[in-house]
């Protein structure tokens, strides 16, 4: 049963899982927070993004999606779902996007600080190589804008019992992500080196981090938040 009054703030739905569950403004459908945004009024009046659910004040939840906020922007869910009058740029679509870019860029530079993250295509190749025996790879990076070809080698050392010709492997899925979420000059800013290319990210607390900020990026840009919300991204490209 949900509450009687502004399912879409932050009381949420009265469910025994209140804490995790959210009404999306434009839809009106309950899904986990982490499928949501939440949206805040600053003290100026004007809506901001509250990307890690840390703001002060009340706030109002939307789909992950840069569909469900320009909807939002455009059917004025905002103005209503705050009761008051708000300012809501014309732009919030794209700023929420970037702001979730770069809340990427953030946790994928924690990781590189925390030593999960090897960079450069022979270092990436020779993780991929060594992966069976010494290296537990969580994912493999490669910028949006790199080569196809380095990009295809690299793919091809993902799939089980790459290199032993008689074991098969071909069209199998990796066994872990395949990012492609960030430019090269994305991933310069969060490694601090220049020219990152392609990048292996292995096991630990901040690369979960990465992982699913980047996953959260990902659905934000696709069209359809259905087809992509709640599924794991462990055997895609994302």
């Amino acid at each position: 049963m949900l509450a009687l009054a502004d399912p879409e703030l932050d009381n949420g739905p009265r469910t025994e899982k209140s804490a995790t569950m959210r009404t999306c403004a434009v839809s009106r459908e309950v899904r986990p927070t982490g499928e949501l945004i939440r949206f805040v009024v600053a003290p100026s009046g004007e809506v901001i993004p509250d990307i890690k659910r840390r703001l002060p004040g009340r706030g109002l939840w939307v789909s992950a999606t840069r569909q469900a906020v320009a909807e939002a922007v455009r059917r004025h869910h905002f103005s209503r779902g705050f009761k008051r009058d708000v300012r809501v740029s014309p732009a919030l679509a794209d700023e929420t996007e970037g702001l979730l870019a770069r809340s990427a860029i953030d946790a994928l530079g924690i990781a590189a600080k925390a030593g999960q993250v090897v960079s450069g295509y022979a270092k990436v190749e020779a993780a991929l190589s060594q992966r069976a025996s010494r290296v537990a790879i969580a994912a493999l990076i490669h910028a949006a804008d790199g080569a196809p070809d380095g990009i295809r080698k690299l793919d091809a050392l993902t799939r089980p019992n790459a290199g032993d010709p008689s074991a098969g492997g071909q069209g199998q899925a990796p066994p872990f992500p395949i990012i492609s979420c960030l430019t090269s000059a994305e991933l310069d800013l969060a490694l601090g080196r220049s020219n990152v290319i392609h990048a292996a990210l292995l096991a630990g607390p901040a690369s979960r981090t990465f992982l699913s900020r980047s996953q959260t990026l990902v659905r934000y840009r696709s069209a359809d938040a259905d087809k992509t919300a709640g599924t794991a991204a462990r055997t895609s490209k994302i």
